[in-house]
């Protein structure tokens, strides 16, 4: 398609699921990617089968859930690059249990990696696409951000990302900045398979499209917010979740 020919995008949590198709639909539409994750052996092998010349796709392992990892690695990627234009923000972690049996551990993990990680990243680059006066950030929610039974730190994390969306959006729309987000439903990913099967059911069931949707469904909406046909689109949650948040 070639509509973001010359655009620089990061995207966390890409070596594989959800991650990894942003990647490809990214580069598929012209961008040079860098993708980042703490799994950096998958995250190798990743780029190596999106673009096996290592021209277009670079990997760079990153906890995104230190600051210091993440001020470290945004630095190199711009003394790279020279600028990021796009931030997809999608790692993202489960840690489930019942709220009166969930450690503090489970709690805060997960706070780290799915809200936390999201103000180090942003932070990182904000700053320099309100200098150039432009940027697309997509921020990866959740259907779960309404609430979920075992979910208390996954849904609190995933509503608090629409939160922080919507103020950056409001903070930065003035400089061509815009940022979005999206909520993916149940997807079939790593994250899902291990489910169990009457969840999987019962979640098909409440989803008016009949059944789990696909990585690369969830990053067409992505590519729409990282390009300019999406301008006019700042401060939104697009649900791609086959109808479930209507139910």
């Amino acid at each position: 398609m070639g509509k973001l020919v010359d655009k620089i995008a990061v995207v966390t949590g890409a070596a594989q699921g959800i991650g990894e198709k942003i990647a490809e639909r990214l580069l598929r539409d012209g961008a040079s990617v860098i993708i980042l994750d703490v799994n950096f052996e998958q995250l190798k092998t990743t780029a190596s089968a999106l673009d096996a010349s290592g021209e277009k796709v670079f990997a760079m392992k990153c906890n995104v859930a230190d600051p210091e990892d993440v001020t470290k690695t945004f630095s190199t990627i711009y003394g790279k690059f020279g600028k990021i234009d796009i931030l997809i923000n999608n790692a993202g972690i489960t840690r489930d249990s019942f709220f009166h049996k969930m450690t503090p551990e489970q709690w805060h993990s997960v706070m780290d990696v799915n809200l936390n990680s999201m103000f180090y990243t942003c932070q990182a680059v904000i700053p320099q696409m309100r200098k150039q006066q432009y940027g697309k950030i997509v921020n990866v929610s959740s259907s779960s951000s309404w609430g979920n039974m075992g979910q208390a730190n996954y849904s609190a994390s995933k509503a608090g990302v629409l939160g922080l969306t919507r103020t950056l959006a409001k903070e930065n729309g003035r400089k061509q900045i815009t940022v979005n987000a999206v909520a993916p439903g149940q997807i079939n990913t790593d994250m899902t398979k291990d489910l169990p099967q009457d969840v999987k059911k019962m979640a098909t069931m409440l989803t008016p499209a009949g059944r789990m949707g696909d990585p690369a469904e969830v990053a067409s909406v992505v590519a729409f917010l990282s390009s300019d046909d999406s301008s006019f689109v700042n401060g939104e949650c697009i649900s791609v979740s086959g109808g479930f948040l209507m139910v």
